[in-house]
């Protein structure tokens, strides 16, 4: 008998250049199926955006809308711009069996672990020193000495919320925090909770038994 589980949520977040976008790709390339949550927002466009596909674009009125119906799992102003989760989409995936994976940080991650609750598991990446995500940044070539300062110290406060995450990783070696990851989305596909149909399927078991007995 196939089991029919319920999709997860997974947030994955990082101090800029802990690894997070390489870590987001490898998963994804390891297991397609998993969708990329795909954020609304209240800017325009930009030259070859598409809705729907890079963002779903909405009007301010639409956005504010959305958020006093509850359709945002979880949203934020940016720069006078607001960005959010749609929740219509994330639920589809989660009823079709499909995982949703997210790249927010620690507050949009809180918003979405009070809406969803146990449907979403959380991970931070660590880098394996200040001194590597520094280099990591440097060796990237777009930033001043400015911006990297103010990366760095945006990075410090941003692990400061590390203990409000299920898991943590150090991303001292690629492969290895990788494979960790797989490890960890391995073992939560197959939680108990997630399995809607596991209680019917026992029952059939023990109908199977009676009926021979």
């Amino acid at each position: 008998m196939t089991m029919t589980r319920l999709g997860l949520l997974l947030i994955l977040s990082s101090p800029s250049g802990a690894g997070k976008s390489t870590m987001t790709k490898r998963l994804r390339v390891w297991d397609p199926s998993i969708r990329f949550s795909v954020s609304a927002t209240t800017r325009a466009p930009r030259a070859g955006e598409e809705d729907g596909k890079d963002y779903y674009f909405r009007s301010r009125d639409d956005f504010e809308q959305m958020v006093a119906t509850g359709e945002m799992l979880e949203h934020a102003e940016v720069f006078g711009n607001f960005y959010g989760s749609p929740r219509g989409p994330v639920t589809d995936n989660m009823n079709a069996g499909v995982d949703t994976l997210f790249d927010i940080d620690w507050q949009g991650g809180q918003q979405i672990k009070q809406a969803m609750g146990e449907n979403v598991v959380s991970i931070f990446i660590l880098p394996p020193s200040m001194a590597e995500l520094e280099h990591r940044l440097r060796s990237r070539g777009q930033d001043s000495d400015e911006v990297i300062a103010g990366r760095m110290s945006k990075s410090l406060s941003e692990i400061s919320h590390w203990a409000e995450y299920d898991y943590v990783l150090i991303n001292d070696d690629p492969d290895k925090c990788e494979a960790e990851l797989r490890a960890i989305l391995t073992a939560e596909r197959l939680r108990r909770t997630r399995q809607p149909k596991l209680t019917d399927f026992v029952r059939s078991l023990n109908k199977e038994y009676g009926d021979r007995s």
